[in-house]
This record gives structure tokens, sequence and C-alpha cells, in this order.
């Protein structure tokens, strides 16, 4: 009784717990799907009926995480990535790869080295807009989806949206 009149005056309150699925999607994709829930039950049960209703197939942890790079990743415009390197190997950063593609630079580094490349960075060029910093899961491989195995697929993006519980899906396909 009295955690139910906690609860109701604001008292503890919700006890969110960050879980991760991982599987095959459909096409053989490679699949993680990031959560923050209140009932672990509930939002397996919803992550395994996307899995389920498209055929993919939902593994235990370490199934398919091996096959993605935990990394950070920053873009932003501009056309040199030797300067961008350089700069960032005499800070010491860690750097993983730097490419550009139509205007655009992207650099990964591993996760662990986030704050001191944003910092090398931001500190070499001051006037430096960075459109994209986070960390991410980035696929090694990719996998070509087509046809009936990309409609399956979008299905299952389409349903793992629909998961108010899903915060975030990383996958290896190749639409």
């Amino acid at each position: 009784i009295d955690k139910a009149i906690d609860k109701a005056n604001g008292g503890g309150g919700e006890d969110f717990q960050p879980a991760r699925y991982e599987g095959f999607g459909p096409g053989g994709t490679s699949v993680i799907v990031d959560c923050l829930t209140d009932n672990g039950n509930r939002t397996f049960q919803d992550v395994r009926q996307c899995f389920v209703k498209t055929g993919a197939k939902i593994g235990v942890e370490g199934t398919v995480s091996h096959m993605f790079a935990h990394q950070a990743v920053f873009q932003f415009k501009g056309d040199d990535d030797e300067i961008i390197l350089e700069t960032l190997m005499m800070d010491d950063v860690d750097v993983t790869d730097v490419e550009v593609e139509d205007g655009v630079v992207t650099v990964f580094a591993p996760h662990t080295e986030f704050f001191k490349t944003k910092t090398a960075l931001n500190g070499a060029f001051p006037d430096l807009t960075i459109d994209v910093e986070e960390i991410t899961f980035v696929p090694q491989t990719h996998t070509p989806v087509a046809g009936e195995d990309a409609e399956k697929f979008q299905k299952f993006l389409d349903m793992l949206d629909d998961c108010d519980d899903v915060q975030q899906v990383y996958h290896n396909a190749e639409l």
C-alpha cells in the first residue's frame, strides 16, 4: 500500500533499464535493437513479435554484435581528409578511418575516443560545425536486400519503430 501511495504522490518513479536484442532480419541481415524499458518482459515480447512476424530470427547476446564496430562517428563539411587525419594523430587520437564523400568528411574512432576526438577537432578547427557526432554500431559488412526481402525488411523496421521502448535499430542491410 505504501508503494502505491508513494507512486501516486510522485515518489518511487519509473525504473527504466536498457535492453539490447540481436538477431537476423529478413534477407539474412544482421540487426541490433536497443531499447529502454520499464518492463523487460513486455519489451522482449514486443521485439520478438517483430522478428517472428517478418520471418526473422531473434538470437542471444553476441549473436551479431561481433559483426559491428562500436565507434564514435563525426561528420562535417570538408574535402581534405589528410589534414584532418594528421591533426587527430598529432593530438594522439586513435582514429580508425577518415573518409571524404561528396564534400562531407566522416571520422571514425573507437567509442572510447569520442571526447578526445571531439576536443581535438574543436581545438584545431574552432569554426568547424560538426553535423553528426554520435557513438553507434557500424556494420563491418553489408548485406544486399532486394525484392520481397526488402519489403519484409522495411515492414520489420516499421514494426520496430512502432514499439515505444525501441530507441535505436542498427543493421547491415543495403537496400
